[in-house]
C-alpha cells in the first residue's frame, strides 16, 4: 500500500488559503487504530465498550487522505480526526475520543490533558506504543519502525 500524501490532491490555490482545504464529509470524529496490532485492536474494542461518539476503525480500512492524515502518522501513534479537519494524536486522541463518552469518561479525558497529566500521559503512550509488540495479543507486526534504521514501507 503506496504512503497517502494528503496534499497530493490538492491544488495550489488551496494549499495557499487553509480555508479552502476540503475537511471530511463525516459527520462524527474518527479514531484512527492500527488495525495490524492485535493489542491496539483489543484496545479498540474496549473503547467502542464506553460508547464515545465517534467512528473508531483501523487506519488500513480508510481513506486516510480523506482524513488529512499520512500512512507514517498512522503507523506511529493513534489518531483523532474531528469533523472540522483538527486532528490529535497519542495521549491526546485517547483524551478527545474518552471526552466524547460518558461523564465519568468525559472527566477521564480532560484529565489526561492536565499541565503536567498530560506530560506522563504522552510520555506512558510512547512507552505504551513503541513497545505494543511485547505486550499480551501483540506480535511482530505491532512494532514500529525505528525510522532512522529502517523505515516502515507499506
Amino acid at each position: 500500500m503506496p504512503i497517502l500524501d494528503p496534499y497530493d490532491s490538492l491544488d495550489a490555490r488551496q494549499l495557499e488559503d487553509p480555508e479552502n482545504v476540503p475537511v471530511s464529509r463525516r459527520e462524527r470524529p474518527v479514531l484512527l487504530y492500527d488495525g495490524d496490532c492485535a493489542f491496539c485492536t483489543r484496545c479498540a474494542h474496549a473503547l467502542e465498550r464506553i460508547g464515545p461518539d465517534a467512528e473508531i476503525v483501523a487506519w488500513q480500512l480508510t481513506d486516510l487522505a480523506e482524513l488529512g492524515i499520512s500512512e507514517g502518522q498512522a503507523a506511529d501513534a493513534v489518531q483523532w480526526a474531528q469533523t472540522d479537519g483538527t486532528v490529535r494524536s497519542g495521549h491526546e486522541a485517547i483524551a478527545a475520543v474518552l471526552s466524547t463518552a460518558g461523564p465519568l469518561w468525559k472527566i477521564v479525558g480532560r484529565t489526561i490533558l492536565l499541565p503536567g497529566i498530560s506530560w506522563a500521559a504522552a510520555k506512558a503512550y510512547r512507552l505504551v506504543a513503541d513497545n505494543r509488540y511485547r505486550l499480551p495479543g501483540g506480535t511482530p507486526a505491532c512494532a514500529v519502525a525505528d525510522k532512522d534504521r529502517c523505515p516502515r514501507d507499506h
